[in-house]
Parts: structure tokens; C-alpha cells; sequence
């Protein structure tokens, strides 16, 4: 179709944001899950992004999901990955985001799967950096594996609720954001009360 529906590329972007959401937190999960559901039926993607539900990427994505979650149990690693895991979480939401607005023009797909789509990842993922740089700090990284765990449950939970409930999964992951964000602005704040207390 020339002009899709809207409400077909609004459901499209609200489960993109879902899923860019669950990238913050393990890259591969979402990507996984995207391929099992295009795999299954579950989910029509947009052309040229059709070989997401292929065996071979159905395969690839299962492997790296195995080798992610095992390394960030690996004291030390999981900051490394987290370096890593940056960029990478902004590319796989933005293109989680593209390959689901349907037939819609080119320039609408690439422009709301980078702002929405890469945008909603890069902040959860900062946050989940800020978080853990938090948690080794106060535990000397004795709590990280809770942490690794933890984002691990809420990854999948995500993907999972992106692709059954995408209305009630965007609402968390725009919740997650503001959650993140509002970590960061608090930071700055001491940083400039110290500066002023020490002076």
C-alpha cells in the first residue's frame, strides 16, 4: 500500500520503542525475540529487513544472546561490554524500530527508528551504565551479578510485552526513560553543590 494506516505505524513505533527499550538493557534479547515472533508469523516486518526471521538469523541471534548474558556475570567484563553495548543498543533499536513501520516512506522509518528507536536505547542503556557504575562503587562490584540479573529478567520481560502488549511496553520503556533521565539531571546538582560547598 502506498499510504499505510496510521494506526499501523503507530503500533509498529510502539512496539519499536518496547523493543529499544529492552536493547538498553541486553542487546541481543530484543533481537532475538523480534526473529522467534517474524519466525513464527507473529510479526510482519518491513522490506528488507525480512531476513530478521530467518533460521540463520534466528541462530546467529540465540548464540550472541548466550555469550552477552554469560559476560556480564564476568567480574570486570560487564563494564567493558557496557562500553561496547552503547552503540550497539542505539543500532539495534533504531533498526528494531525501522523494520517495524510497515510500508511506510523511507525518510519517516529512518527518522523515527533513530529518534524514537535509537534514542529510547542509548538512555536506558546509560542509565543501566550509571546504575552499575553505582552498584560497583558501593558493593566493589560483589552486587554487579544481582544487577546483570536483574537487567536480564527486565530485557526479556520487555521484548515480551513489546511483542504481546505493545500499548502497556511503551508506556514502561517512555517510564524507564524518565526514570534514567532524571538520574542523570540529579548528578550535575552535586557535583555543583560540592564545587560551592568546597569554595
Amino acid at each position: 500500500m502506498d499510504n499505510p494506516p496510521l494506526v499501523q505505524i503507530l503500533l509498529g513505533l510502539l512496539i519499536g520503542i518496547g523493543l529499544s527499550a529492552a536493547t538498553g538493557l541486553r542487546v541481543f534479547v530484543p533481537l532475538l525475540g523480534v526473529s522467534i515472533a517474524a519466525h513464527a508469523g507473529h510479526l510482519s516486518l518491513a522490506n528488507g529487513f525480512q531476513w530478521l526471521g530467518t533460521w540463520p538469523a534466528l541462530t546467529a541471534f540465540a548464540a550472541a544472546t548466550v555469550v552477552e548474558v554469560a559476560a556480564y556475570y564476568i567480574p570486570w567484563l560487564d563494564h567493558a561490554l557496557d562500553a561496547a553495548a552503547a552503540p550497539a543498543a542505539v543500532l539495534a533499536g533504531t533498526v528494531l524500530t525501522v523494520s517495524l513501520l510497515g510500508e511506510a516512506s523511507p525518510f519517516m522509518r529512518w527518522t523515527l527508528g533513530i529518534i524514537a528507536g535509537g534514542g529510547v536505547a542509548g538512555v536506558v542503556q546509560a542509565g543501566s551504565m550509571l546504575a552499575r557504575g553505582a552498584s560497583t562503587a558501593t558493593t566493589g562490584g560483589l552486587g554487579n551479578p544481582l544487577m546483570a540479573t536483574v537487567e536480564f529478567a527486565g530485557s526479556v520481560l520487555l521484548t515480551l510485552l513489546a511483542i504481546l502488549l505493545p500499548v502497556l511496553c511503551a508506556a514502561l520503556a517512555l517510564a524507564l526513560v524518565f526514570f534514567a533521565i532524571s538520574r542523570f539531571a540529579r548528578r550535575p546538582r552535586r557535583h555543583s553543590a560540592a564545587s560551592t560547598g568546597v569554595a
